[in-house]
């Protein structure tokens, strides 16, 4: 939960890292989440990116469009956007650490320390998943390779199990021909 004191703030890593949306490609953080962290108005952190907007290019901070911003409500699902008047900024990892030196307040400083060790957990977290994930595809090319062996295995498999069946006489006794049967081959004469 956010604690706040005089010149710290303790959020907790799954608040942050609930706040960070993926849009366009990049890891973002909305204006409104940023300035509830930092303890300013959502109106005056974006005075402060106004006055310095050199500062934010637009891989560091860029304003969402309707689209962007009608999909994110319905992902959030929450009636918190109010009569929002304006489509939200949204900040990059970057554009997080550049508002540290345009909001000078020790609350905002302290809030920015702790998102940019939240953005390096995330960081963490993703290369060991892509190690996770070229393992399991170095797996699958070998599996891959290794389909046509399988199957010349199982057809050999099969064969011992079905072997072709050779016709057979059958065993056994013979019973004599039956009197119907007498009758039809040609009785020889006796000498």
């Amino acid at each position: 939960m956010a604690k706040s004191t005089k010149n710290e703030i303790q959020l907790a890593d799954e608040i942050i890292m609930n706040k960070i949306y993926y849009i366009r490609g990049m890891k973002v953080m909305l204006d409104k989440d940023l300035a509830e962290m930092y303890n300013v108005e959502t109106k005056r952190l974006k005075e402060s990116v106004k006055r310095n907007i050199e500062r934010f290019p637009e891989d560091f901070m860029f304003e969402l469009t309707k689209e962007e911003f009608e999909n994110l409500k319905s992902q959030i699902a929450t009636s918190s956007w109010g009569g929002q008047r304006y489509l939200p900024y949204v900040f990059t990892e970057h554009g997080v650490l550049m508002l540290s030196s345009v909001l000078y307040s020790p609350v905002a400083i302290q809030a920015n320390i702790r998102i940019m060790r939240v953005y390096t957990k995330i960081k963490e977290m993703f290369s060991t998943n892509k190690d996770v994930l070229l393992k399991l595809e170095q797996i699958e090319k070998q599996v891959g390779s290794n389909t046509e062996n399988i199957r010349t295995i199982f057809q050999a498999l099969k064969q011992l199990l079905n072997p072709p069946q050779k016709e057979r006489n059958p065993i056994g006794y013979k019973l004599p021909a039956s009197p119907s049967q007498k009758a039809k081959k040609p009785i020889k004469p006796k000498k």
